[in-house]
């Protein structure tokens, strides 16, 4: 047990480390094509925090644990919302921007509707139905991408930024695929190891351990960010990885491989538990005091995400 431990612990070291390289890596390719840091934050930044999620995942479903890859995807939308949110607005309070209920929330909900609607009925989630999550995806980013309008402040902004020198970009680049990739090989070896010595299904690895590292990067963000005493991070930022997750994680893994739930707890439990978190976020916003979040918000989000990972172990 001891060495699988080990094996999670530097894997979520490598996939943390390695998904901070690649995300300075294309924020500053972004930066020197003189794209808008709002429409960075929406694209490059909410793919790139996801890229643990994406590597741990086709990692997972080729190598034969479909339930490692559908479970990562699930606990960590429901860790975003419960763990990562909860604490951030305990921490400080954030206001949430009318994008929220515009176009972020309806996105995340589809998305979320989405993939119940494929996977509940027959079990898994086939290729031509991870095509459609990801034209869908690119749909919304389209979308995105024609209606975020430049302000003239961004564009300064953009070009008076300080740039990496090259070499550290293609450094960049290439130690954090490298990290991301064995990293995930780390942690999914340790992740079925720990399953097997506990005698549980590898889904209740992937929901509870797994989920939780791979949403490390988006933790401390927030953590930071509130430290700062910044605004960048806000619900948007969380919703968009939770958006991401679902769409290009899992629907470009079941292009590459069709994932099938092996443990039907996903179906009967996990996947409720990501609807009604991701569902609950548009009340909390609303009520008592619109559009913001503060400390009685993220102490029942927290609460919740603590009941869940209580009821999956138990």
């Amino acid at each position: 047990m001891g060495l699988d431990i080990l094996f999670i612990i530097l894997g979520l070291v490598l996939l943390i480390f390695g998904g901070d390289w690649l995300l300075k890596a294309a924020v500053d390719l972004s930066l020197r094509l003189n794209i808008s840091k709002v429409v960075i934050g929406m694209t490059v930044v909410s793919f790139a925090t996801s890229a643990p999620e994406l590597i741990v995942s086709i990692n997972a479903a080729l190598d034969g644990f479909p339930d490692l890859a559908l479970g990562n995807v699930v606990g960590s939308n429901i860790a975003n919302l419960g763990l990562v949110l909860g604490i951030t607005v305990i921490l400080g309070a954030i206001d949430v921007e009318k994008t929220f209920y515009k176009t972020d929330w309806p996105v995340m909900m589809i998305a979320s509707v989405l993939f119940f609607v494929f996977i509940y009925f027959d079990g898994e989630i086939q290729r031509y139905e991870g095509g459609l999550m990801v034209a869908f995806l690119i749909t919304f980013l389209i979308y995105l991408l024609r209606s975020q309008k430049l302000k003239t402040e961004e564009v300064n902004e953009v070009n008076n930024e300080e740039l990496l020198p090259t070499y550290k970009v293609v450094l960049f680049l290439i130690f954090g695929g490298v990290a991301l990739w064995g990293g995930s090989e780390l942690l999914i070896k340790g992740a079925v190891g720990l399953a097997t010595y506990f005698k549980v299904s590898e889904r209740i690895i992937a929901v509870t351990v797994v989920s939780i590292g791979t949403s490390i990067p988006e933790l401390a963000a927030s953590i930071i960010a509130i430290m700062k005493k910044e605004k960048a991070i806000s619900l948007g930022n969380l919703i968009g990885s939770n958006i991401f997750n679902i769409l290009a994680v899992l629907g470009i893994t079941s292009i590459i491989h069709p994932i099938k739930a092996m443990d039907k707890g996903l179906l009967s439990n996990d996947i409720f538990w990501m609807l009604g978190i991701s569902f609950l976020v548009l009340p909390l916003v609303l009520l008592p005091r619109k559009m913001k979040l503060s400390k009685l918000e993220g102490v029942l989000l927290l609460g919740g995400y603590i009941t869940f990972v209580y009821l999956t172990i138990a």
